[in-house]
């Protein structure tokens, strides 16, 4: 397999890129895009946000709901088929389809990744 991205100062990381711990608070169907995606709400605390995630192939919505999530929330508003993608849910890729990454325990939403 082999890394194939440059080194990058591990500080530099956790000034730019802004992960939180969100749950997912409502999962919906969204024919109008052109990949097999969802509408999330995602719940940080504060805030809620959506986002458009990739995660059909695996899970059916209510396996989503109340599920925490690991999610960048600065990389600014996507618009997908007019619906407006807040955040990126992280996942990976397995032989079902993309898998969510989420906290290995239950913790506060919002909580920031490092």
């Amino acid at each position: 397999m082999g890394f194939t991205e440059t080194e990058i100062d591990p500080a530099r990381f956790l000034e730019d890129v802004e992960m939180r711990i969100g749950e997912i608070v409502d999962v919906e169907p969204f024919p109008e895009a052109r990949k097999d995606v969802y509408k999330l709400d995602v719940d940080f605390g504060d805030e809620t946000r959506q986002s458009a995630a990739g995660l059909t192939d695996v899970y059916d919505p209510e396996d989503l709901l109340g599920s925490q999530v690991v999610a960048v929330v600065n990389l600014g508003t996507v618009s997908i088929a007019g619906f407006e993608s807040e955040c990126l849910v992280t996942g990976v890729d397995s032989e079902e389809g993309v898998v969510h990454l989420t906290p290995e325990r239950k913790v506060e939403p919002g909580t920031r990744v490092y």
